[in-house]
């Protein structure tokens, strides 16, 4: 129906952001601890140098 299709827009953009923002906080979190346990364990001294993810 053409009077449902700006609600199924809205919807379907709102799910997207949703997900979008869920994976990038998911991946600030673990890379925000990731470098937090870097700095201060002396064991993950050799994860000094590393800044970003290396896939």
């Amino acid at each position: 129906m053409p009077q449902m299709m700006p609600i199924n827009w809205i919807i379907s953009l709102m799910f997207f952001i949703i997900i979008f923002l869920i994976f990038n906080i998911m991946n600030y979190y673990t890379y925000s601890i990731f470098l937090f346990m870097s700095k201060k364990n002396k064991k993950f001294n050799n994860y000094n140098q590393m800044k970003t993810w290396k896939w």
